[in-house]
């Protein structure tokens, strides 16, 4: 891909950050369900109008793309990728709401950690997607690695419980307490305070960190999921990018409405076990594009309906 390309990319993607915090959230305050709901509308908005531009850089070869992708299959393949990193995503919400809730982070400030938190989340999956890349077109064993690697975690997503998460015990807050002093007080939005002359961290930056790691761990589920759409390292890392940039908004939609979604889990490890099972059959089945798109929003679709069939069940009985 022409660094021209991924100029006009990273220059898109800076403004919409600067819009973001520098003028749609200025001051730190609380977020509604009904005004993140009309965020998150916002960014797909944005998602869309990219994949429109995505279509014509490649349907027109525009500025010197060598590739022999057509424009509607780019179109197709961005779109798939970011609604797969979008419903993989959801998941990594529930964690993130733990770490949020354990560290005591108020409303108000939350917004703000979740958007640094895209800062570090970008260069951490830029990094994975060149590496899986590379090794994909190295390797083409690498397709089988991955899809085993989306099996163990679909199974693993079925098992494990991430209410059990507890912050103040794990690895990472060893390891931050070994670099830095931890303060156990906020000091406004600020990630570091002064306390008796020296600096220290706050719970903010903890917070920060907590998120970006657990980005990257829920990463090497959803990056490998996208990969099986297309090795296109730009539009890899561009619909990962338009994807978590919504994830903020994301976040505070769904964490108003988490008790609606009983079947999400399920519905999220079906997505994966799919997934992976396509990865280690790509050799013998070809499925297109378009067809990967329609299941994925079908099985989304079906394990929201359900939830809310469930919920209104529950409240009548």
């Amino acid at each position: 891909m022409p660094l021209t390309i991924w100029l006009i990319f990273f220059a898109i993607y800076s403004a919409l950050l600067v819009l973001d915090l520098g003028v749609l959230h200025r001051e730190s305050q609380v977020i509604s369900v009904s005004r993140a709901l009309l965020a998150t509308l916002m960014w797909i908005v944005f998602a869309l109008l990219f994949a429109v531009l995505v279509y014509f850089l490649y349907q027109y070869q525009w500025p010197g793309i060598d590739t022999s992708t057509a424009g509607l299959d780019a179109f197709i393949q961005f779109i798939t990728g970011y609604v797969l990193e979008w419903s993989l995503s959801v998941d990594n919400i529930f964690v993130i709401a733990v770490i949020l809730s354990y560290l005591q982070i108020p409303l108000q400030y939350q917004y703000r950690v979740l958007f640094w938190g895209i800062v570090g989340a970008l260069i951490m999956r830029g990094i994975l997607i060149v590496a899986g890349a590379a090794l994909i077109h190295s390797f083409a064993w690498m397709f089988y690695v991955f899809g085993l690697i989306l099996l163990w975690s679909a199974i693993s997503m079925l098992r494990n419980n991430e209410g059990q998460f507890d912050p103040q015990h794990s690895r990472i807050m060893r390891a931050i307490r070994r670099v830095v002093p931890v303060s156990d007080e906020l000091s406004d939005d600020r990630f570091f305070t002064m306390q008796n002359s020296r600096m220290v961290a706050t719970p903010l930056l903890v917070a920060l960190l907590f998120v970006d790691v657990a980005d990257v761990v829920f990463a090497v589920d959803s990056i490998p999921a996208v990969f099986s759409v297309t090795q296109d390292t730009f539009l890899v890392l561009s619909s990962n990018a338009f994807a978590i940039l919504g994830l903020r908004a994301l976040y505070f939609a769904v964490a108003g409405l988490l008790a609606l979604f009983k079947y999400l889990k399920i519905t999220l490890v079906v997505i994966l076990g799919l997934i992976g099972i396509k990865m280690l059959l790509h050799a013998q089945v070809k499925i297109p594009d378009g067809l990967s798109l329609a299941v994925i929003g079908v099985i989304l679709t079906t394990g929201v309906l359900a939830s809310l069939w469930a919920d209104r069940n529950n409240k009548e009985s």
